[in-house]
Parts: C-alpha cells; sequence; structure tokens
C-alpha cells in the first residue's frame, strides 16, 4: 500500500477533531420556558391575581353598589363570619360528601356499561339507543321524578349526581372500545386469551387514557349536578348558601359559595390528575 494510501485511510477513521486537537462537544438540547420545573404552577396563577386586582380596582372605584359586586374584604369579612359559626364547614363537608359518592356510584356504572356495551354486539345493539336518548335528557328534568320518588333527602341528590357522571364515563369508555386496534385484538386471541384475560391485556391498556378522561370530565359534571340539586331542594350544602345569600341578598356570600366551587372542582380534578399520571405509567 502507498503512503497516499494510507494516508486516505487513516484520515477515514480518524475521529473529527477540532482545531485544538479535541472532539467537539455535543449540543446541549435546549428546554422550552413552559417546561421547566414550576413554571406553569406561576404561569397559571397570573389571570387569577390580575382577576383580583381587577376586582379590587373596580369595588374601589365604586363603579357597582356593594349589592351588585362587594368587594374582595366584604367577601373575606363573610368568610370569617361562617367560619366563626361553623357553619362554612357544614356546607363544604355536605356537598364533598355528595359529590363524592355520586361520582363514584355513577363512574363505577359508567365503566361497567361502557365496557359491556364496547365489547359485546348485542348490547351494543340493544343498549346504545335508549342510552343516548336518556343522555339528551336535562339535568333539571330529572329532579322532580327522584324527587316523587325517593322524596327531599340524600337519596334524590346522590342519584342526580350519580346520572351526571354517569354518562361522560360511559361514553368515552365506550367509544375508547370500538376504537381499539383490532390487530391488537386479533394478536391478543392468537396467544390464546379470552375474555376478561383479553380485556385486561390488550383491551384495557389501550382505553385507560379514555377511561380517565371520562372520569374528569363525569368529576366536573358531578359539581354542575351537585348545584342542580341543592339549588332545588336542600336545607345544606353549597348550592343551598347560594341560593340561601340570594333570597336574603347577601352577595357576599354568594359570590364566595361560586369561589368556593371552583377552587372544590379545580383540587379534586388535580387529584384525579395525578392518579391518571400513575395508572398511564402503570399500564402503558
Amino acid at each position: 500500500m502507498t503512503t497516499i494510501e494510507k494516508t486516505d485511510v487513516t484520515s477515514q477513521h480518524k475521529p473529527n477533531l477540532d482545531q485544538a486537537g479535541t472532539s467537539p462537544a455535543p449540543t446541549a438540547k435546549k428546554t422550552r420556558f413552559l417546561d421547566r420545573k414550576g413554571v406553569k404552577p406561576v404561569i397559571g396563577f397570573l389571570v387569577p391575581i390580575a382577576l383580583f386586582i381587577a376586582w379590587w380596582a373596580v369595588t374601589a372605584a365604586e363603579l357597582f353598589t356593594p349589592v351588585q359586586l362587594p368587594s374582595p374584604s366584604a367577601v373575606i369579612d363573610a368568610t370569617v363570619g361562617l367560619l366563626e359559626r361553623g357553619d362554612l364547614w357544614m356546607h363544604i363537608g355536605i356537598s364533598v360528601q355528595r359529590v363524592l359518592i355520586g361520582f363514584g356510584i355513577g363512574a363505577v356504572l359508567g365503566m361497567i356499561f361502557g365496557a359491556v356495551l364496547g365489547l359485546s354486539r348485542w348490547a351494543d345493539a340493544l343498549l346504545t339507543p335508549i342510552l343516548g336518548a336518556l343522555r339528551a335528557v336535562p339535568s333539571l328534568a330529572w329532579v322532580p321524578l327522584l324527587i316523587l320518588w325517593m322524596q327531599i333527602g340524600e337519596d334524590s341528590k346522590v342519584t342526580l349526581i350519580a346520572i351526571g357522571a354517569f354518562f361522560p364515563v360511559f361514553t368515552t369508555l365506550y367509544a375508547g372500545l370500538q376504537h381499539v386496534d383490532q390487530h391488537l385484538v386479533e394478536a391478543g386471541r392468537a396467544f390464546g386469551y379470552k375474555g376478561i384475560r383479553l380485556f385486561k391485556t390488550i383491551q384495557l391498556p389501550a382505553v385507560v387514557p379514555s377511561i380517565f378522561s371520562g372520569l374528569r370530565l363525569a368529576l366536573a359534571q358531578a359539581w354542575l349536578f351537585l348545584v342542580a340539586a341543592e339549588l332545588i331542594a336542600s336545607s345544606m350544602g353549597l348550592g343551598f348558601l347560594l341560593t340561601d345569600s340570594q333570597n336574603n341578598g347577601r352577595t357576599d356570600r354568594l359570590i364566595l359559595a361560586i369561589i368556593l366551587l371552583a377552587v372544590l372542582g379545580k383540587i379534586t380534578d388535580i387529584l384525579l390528575g395525578l392518579a391518571e399520571k400513575r395508572a398511564i405509567a402503570r399500564w402503558s
């Protein structure tokens, strides 16, 4: 081999060095601003803070009467008054209890019906039309019938909340099972998977995101149906606090009830979101 050939071969296998004789450092991946740790929670508080400042400025400028829009300090005073009387925790506790029980019942029934109709063609043909019709019934339309059947008590309120939570879970799970890749299902059957084993191994992991999407929608619906139940027939709860405040001209307590509903709804959604991350990590 000639000297030129040796030089060519050596140059082909020689590592790419810079002028200083060292290999170039790999380019670091640039982290986006919103992807940095702790940035998103801080950004999320900007709009509520801006709304609070605007609220304070509008009331300080007396653009509205105290009855139309009380000041933040008036709402805080109302909160302190309810806490001193012990009423606020009672309203919060009973509303959270109703939501959790109704949501749990509706979510379980929604998953059962969604799984059955999503996996069985006969059940799909028999029950999908009637469930689709019932889903279109407004929430308030159920109230007179539930009161007639169950009287004005906890059973009617929890049942109404369960109805509200049922349909989002049922719809998302049913649709998710309808769109599972049939090639995966056939592959599972080829390995001898059938029935519950096929569902747990192939179909369930594929629909976990759909299940939690339905659960989060159902949780929001549960809070909406809670207010519908407590607005009409209740002596306790945040919905009752809304109507009672309206009847007594206590706009400060009315705004407090709205804020509490928003905060409690967000807290429960965050907790469900944490459960969703763990479930997806386990089943994916």
